[in-house]
Formats: structure tokens, sequence, C-alpha cells
């Protein structure tokens, strides 16, 4: 449990800095909020100074950045600057797209992963060329080209499966197009870690005792060389849930990565801002449950340690 408090209240600063540093990343990117929101039409500037003074835009910046951290520690994330509507509303509305895809592309990534790495762990010196080349078109080809690639002989030749639109047959290719980016460096780690693990004393004690080569493997060998992969797979799970922003446009999807660049290039200051509070806090969600992951997996690794 003191582990647990210590990280906790070691998460406040990271979430303080980081906060703050978008806060001052947005004051001094170029462009007045209130003219790009009237952006084409009339107005006087009498009437965008009132709405700056509505925006609370005439405000001393140290007030403005007190402001934004108290109310982003009471959960108030403010209300848009273009839409007018609560930034939490909006958040809600594109999160679960997000979340699909990133789950959807995860699973992809772990199975290919681990099928990969296992295969090339334990055939170091025969079909380990084949799957380390696999792994590396999957890391090395775009994401946008993938996509495109897959929409043509799968969406337009073959008309298989959908290309846009929401659904789990319209999740298929999105899924593959991050999967295989994923599957990529999950399959060289795996690969590495479980040419270290088959060294190892206790695997050469059950090949000993008789046990099938299979069983040697997935319960000895592959649990205990999973630790780095699992923090490579949980890294990419927390950038998957900020939004895949190239693979939601390529696909025509709603997502959290379009929301963010359309609010950063429109300067929408309490939409950014939210954004940022939402990844940042998955990031600490994520961290923590790789921690407990580690536990399970590992024996070796305490949760109650100093």
């Amino acid at each position: 449990m003191q582990y647990f408090v210590t990280r906790i209240l070691g998460v406040v600063p990271v979430l303080v800095f980081t906060w703050t540093l978008v806060f001052v990343v947005l004051q001094v990117i170029p462009g007045d909020p209130v003219n790009l929101m009237l952006a084409g039409v009339p107005a006087s500037e009498e009437v965008r100074q009132r709405e700056r003074e509505r925006l609370g835009l005439d405000r001393p910046v140290a007030e403005r950045y007190v402001g934004f951290l108290v109310r982003a520690v009471q959960g108030d994330l403010g209300e848009s600057f273009r839409s007018r509507r609560p930034v939490g509303e909006m958040i809600a509305e594109q999160m679960w797209p997000t979340i699909e895809l990133a789950v959807g592309g995860l699973l992809v990534g772990l199975l290919l992963g681990i099928v990969l790495g296992i295969l090339a762990g334990i055939r170091p010196n025969s079909i380990d060329s084949v799957c380390m080349a696999l792994a590396l078109v999957g890391v090395s080809l775009p994401s946008f080209w993938i996509g495109m690639l897959l929409i043509y002989v799968f969406g337009t030749v073959l008309m298989v499966v959908p290309i846009t639109g929401r659904g789990l047959w319209a999740l298929i290719l999105p899924s593959i197009t991050v999967g295989l980016f994923i599957a990529g460096g999950f399959a060289r780690l795996v690969r590495a870690s479980i040419i270290e693990a088959m060294g190892q004393d206790y695997i050469r004690t059950a090949r000993a005792k008789g046990l099938p080569p299979v069983k040697v493997v997935l319960k000895h060998a592959l649990r205990n060389a999973m630790i780095p992969p699992v923090t490579l797979l949980g890294i990419q799970f927390a950038l998957l849930i900020g939004g895949a922003v190239v693979t939601e446009n390529v696909f025509a999807r709603p997502g959290l990565g379009t929301m963010l660049v359309d609010a950063v290039l429109t300067k929408d200051m309490p939409l950014v801002q939210a954004l940022v509070v939402y990844k940042t806090a998955a990031y600490v969600f994520i961290n923590v449950m790789i921690d407990i992951v580690y536990a399970i997996i590992d024996p070796r690794v305490r949760l109650e340690r100093s």
C-alpha cells in the first residue's frame, strides 16, 4: 500500500507540469481565438472585445492559469470556444470510437507479436529471419500507406468489409492498420525475451522433467519473458487512447486524435486543455495497471515495497 501511495503522490507534480506546459504553449501560439472563431463573420472590434471578456481572455494570464488548475482539479473542464458546449461532453462523444480502435489494434498487435516473437525465439537460426523481416515491415511501413492498401484490396476490390463507419466489421481494417505497427516492436521484444528465458536453469529443469515443448515455452518461458513486452504494450495503449490521428483520418473515423488536431488549429484552448487532462490521467492509470500486471506475471515483483 505504501508503494501505491508514493506512486500516486509522485504523479501530482507530473500532472501539474504537463498542464502548465500546455497552458503556456497555448498562450504563445500565434493567433487570437476570437478572430479564429469569427473568421468570415463581419464583427466590429467592440463585438470582438465583448467576446474576449465573455471567454475570460481579457484577464491576466496568471489569473487564467490558476483558474484552469482549480477547475481541472474540480473536474470542470470548461466550455469549448467554438461550439460553446461542455468539453467533457464533447470528449465523451469521441472517447468510445478511440477506445474501440485502441483495443482492436492492441488485440491484433498482441496476437501477431506473440506468435512471431515465439516462433523467432524458439527457432533463432531458422524461421527467425522470416519472422523478424515481417516484424520489420510492420514497423517500417507508414500507417496511412497500410490503411490505403487495405482499403483498396479488401474494401474496393474484394468488397468483403466496410471501409468507413462504426461497428465490428468496420473496425477490422483500422485495427489491422494499427496492430501491424504494434506487432513489429512487440515481436522483437518477445523474441529477445524468449531467447534469454530459454537459456535459464528453470527451463532446463522443466525439460529434464519431460514436459512437452509447448508447455515449456508457453507456461514457463513466455510468462517470465513478458515483463519488457508488457511495458511496451502499456505505452502503446496509452498512446492509442489519446487518438490515432492518421488512422482515424484514413478511415474517416471519429476520435480524440482528430478532435485534438482541430482544437489546436482553431486554438480552442478549453478543449485542448481538457484533452491533455484526459490523456495525462489515462497515462497515470495505465502505468498503475502495468505495475499490477507485473506482479501477476512475475512473482518476484512485489506490490508491497517502499
